[in-house]
């Protein structure tokens, strides 16, 4: 028993799992089609217009970070996972290789933890209500504090949609009065966690004892080189860096850009309603954005442009939506090379491509590692290059980074709002976070004809040498 809950806190949290899996053991025999049906009735219900519009709307409003008309929109990514779990299979046999002698059969992973980010009150749940219904789980919700009133809405809605199906609405919990305590206690007792939530929780999730998925944190880093159509980059780069103002990990965060293109794009990134800093601007933007630890200020956590730059103290002209700041050092101490999660980014000029892959490396030691970057080009040997040596899970080509990452309806992506940055992040995974995440697999192996090569095919030369 931890030391920091009273004895009725430990019975509560005993007493979610247990509703938890008396839930799961009412839908232990639902067939594919029933459980399809069910996933659809609650894909409907958290992601039509109306409430999810609502639910995220009212996100904003109660964290006071994100974007209030833009966040709505993130109700499609609900729908591209139910695309991917609909063509999927999640019960009894879910794929055969009879040249193997292999047959794989689904079982639910069981009571789910999901830590639920201040940045997505409305989605996360949403998505992964989707996953573990196909999966056949059960979730017990850990609302981040800054958002909970959202979060127990979403939550709700996803319990009526059950029972209106017939389906038991404890498949779906929501913790009333989070605590750090609570929620690791929750940890300790569930099946699987899945932390999708800063680096804190993530690690409380990894030393829980309990088999969890963690998330790593981001500094997106864009490569733009002398082949790219510069107005599509510079479009690409302000979608992906306005979306939600910037609270997403996969926002750009670093550009660095070609010295051949430069300063068009320069002139085509403010065509797009960037604002280029003066060293005035920059200077009074560090004091702003980060502490005297360097730690980024609360205040200007995903906010929208023009109240970053009035608590800096300078005024950001009608038409401009971003800002870009001109940024030549890469390291630790200077701070515009790390996360910024915000409608600023920093841009940088390259001489050679070498050269921008060195950049790339230093910024990715600042943060980030294991996450994402993007690159705008069409030198097919540019973009080996890159994917040899970035250390990030995923590269985006030509495409805004923070809209097709965790998956688009243009890429082959799976959808997801919860990505592993692999060990490079201290995440077990490097994928992106979907429904193969949710399920236990049995692997049934039957006998196939001998396939064992002979030693001289096995080792090659190597064989028959003089061994001493």
């Amino acid at each position: 028993m931890s030391k920091e809950l009273s004895t009725d806190q430990v019975a509560y949290a005993k007493g979610l799992i247990e509703k938890s899996q008396s839930a799961m053991e009412k839908i232990a025999d639902y067939t594919q089609e029933k459980v399809d049906r069910l996933c659809q009735a609650v894909g409907w219900a958290i992601s039509n217009e109306i409430t999810f519009t609502r639910l995220a709307q009212m996100g904003v409003t109660e964290s006071g970070i994100g974007d209030f008309e833009g966040r709505p929109n993130k109700r499609f990514k609900v729908h591209g996972v139910l695309r991917d779990c609909l063509r999927q299979k999640s019960v009894g046999v879910i794929e055969e290789i009879p040249e193997k002698g292999l047959v794989k059969y689904a079982k639910p992973a069981g009571v789910v933890v999901s830590l639920v980010p201040t940045t997505n009150p409305a989605m996360t749940p949403a998505t992964t209500a989707v996953f573990a219904v196909k999966a056949k789980d059960g979730v017990i919700f850990c609302p981040h504090p800054r958002a909970k009133k959202t979060i127990r809405q979403t939550v709700q809605v996803l319990r009526d949609a059950l029972e209106k199906q017939g389906a038991p609405p404890d498949l779906f919990q929501c913790v009333e009065q989070p605590s750090f305590a609570l929620t690791h206690e929750l940890m300790a007792r569930c099946d699987l966690v899945m932390a999708t939530g800063g680096p804190a929780m993530v690690k409380a999730a990894y030393s829980s004892g309990t088999p969890a998925f963690g998330v790593g944190a981001g500094n997106a880093t864009i490569i733009i080189d002398e082949t790219a159509d510069i107005e599509t980059a510079a479009n690409y780069v302000k979608t992906s860096k306005m979306n939600d103002n910037g609270s997403g990990c996969s926002a750009d965060g670093n550009v660095l850009v070609a010295d051949q293109i430069y300063d068009k794009f320069l002139i085509a990134l403010q065509n797009e309603g960037g604002y280029l800093a003066t060293d005035s601007d920059k200077a009074k933007l560090l004091e702003t954005m980060w502490d005297s630890q360097g730690h980024r200020t609360i205040d200007t956590v995903a906010c929208p442009a023009r109240q970053i730059a009035e608590r800096a103290g300078f005024d950001l002209p009608s038409d401009k939506q971003f800002i870009a700041v001109k940024q030549k050092e890469v390291g630790p101490q200077h701070r515009f090379c790390g996360e910024k999660l915000s409608p600023v980014l920093a841009i940088y000029k390259f001489s050679n491509f070498q050269k921008a892959l060195e950049m790339m490396q230093g910024i990715f030691r600042v943060g980030g590692r294991g996450h994402s970057c993007s690159i705008y080009s069409h030198d097919d040997e540019h973009i080996h290059l890159l994917a040899s040596s970035a250390p990030v899970s995923r590269i985006m080509v030509r495409q805004p980074t923070s809209l097709a990452n965790s998956g688009s309806f243009t890429n082959g992506m799976p959808m997801t709002a919860s990505l592993g940055c692999g060990i490079l992040g201290n995440n077990i995974t490097n994928e992106n976070i979907h429904l193969k995440h949710y399920l236990n697999v049995t692997w049934v192996s039957r006998p196939i004809p001998e396939d064992r090569p002979a030693e001289k095919e096995l080792f090659g030369d190597f064989y028959q040498t003089e061994v001493f």
